[in-house]
């Protein structure tokens, strides 16, 4: 656990030492900023427009960390020839794996709390802020950040470069999160073998789209209860722990030859 650790660490040190989440945090802040002074021009429904604005800049810059952060990891290892004298401490390549995963998901977890601490702020200045369904958005969103990592961390091993890893990710994310939840409706209208094999892709896929809370925080509704919370984290559990299977199944048999 010890040698997870430190390579979860050293992944989080990584992070912060480049400037993709500074870059994201000063762009949510400034676009949210600008947004604020539509008020001035008599904008109706100001807040809930301003909310809505900084959870989608959230969304779209926890995405962007938790894929491009995770496609670099191994492929970068391997480049800079490092992954050798790692795996001969000896490290086994599963805690290379655990590590790898572990620290992009607590540099996302920190990322996050940044960003909710900055929405937080910004709906305080205008209404009364619902801390604990702001902790239930926060906790959510981080738990689909983690198969989100997990799927990337698979790609990192079965993709040549991380530009074509982290772009299939990418399209695979935004398809679960806007057409996952309707392909049950779909398959519903059509014909044999094709409604099988539709069923069978809604199945198979993780929902992510049931992390989505937004608009429930934009209208001011109660989220999921901490019930439903605790069955979406076991579900995430589940995908997240097949995903890692998969990916060690696969980085155990790849050649590291440079």
């Amino acid at each position: 656990m010890t040698t997870i650790l430190a390579i979860a660490g050293l992944v989080i040190k990584e992070l912060y030492r480049r400037k993709d989440f500074y870059v994201l945090l000063v762009m949510t802040v400034v676009i949210t900023a600008v947004s604020w002074l539509m008020n001035f021009f008599g904008e109706n429904n100001i807040v809930r427009l301003l909310k809505s604005i900084c959870l989608m800049l959230i969304w779209i810059s926890a995405l962007v960390i938790a894929v491009v952060t995770t496609a670099r990891q191994i492929p970068a290892e391997r480049e800079s020839r490092t992954i050798f004298p790692l795996l001969a401490k000896p490290v086994t390549r599963r805690q290379v794996l655990m590590g790898k995963f572990l620290g992009c998901w607590l540099a996302c977890g920190i990322a996050l709390v940044v960003f909710y601490l900055f929405f937080g702020i910004v709906t305080a200045t205008r209404e009364h802020l619902a801390v604990t369904e702001l902790i239930k958005g926060f906790w959510l969103q981080w738990v689909m950040l983690a198969i989100v990592i997990g799927l990337a961390l698979l790609g990192s091993i079965v993709f040549a470069a991380p530009s074509s890893n982290s772009t299939i990710c990418f399209v695979v994310v935004g398809g679960i999160l806007f057409l996952g939840g309707h392909l049950g409706q779909v398959a519903m209208h059509l014909t044999e073998p094709g409604r099988t094999i539709v069923y069978a892709v809604y199945f198979l896929i993780p929902h992510l789209e049931w992390y989505n809370q937004r608009e429930a925080l934009v209208n001011d509704r109660a989220l999921a209860a901490w019930s439903y919370c605790a069955l979406a984290t076991a579900y995430a559990a589940v995908y997240v722990a097949a995903l890692l299977q998969a990916t060690w199944l696969v980085f155990r048999r790849k050649t590291l030859n440079v």
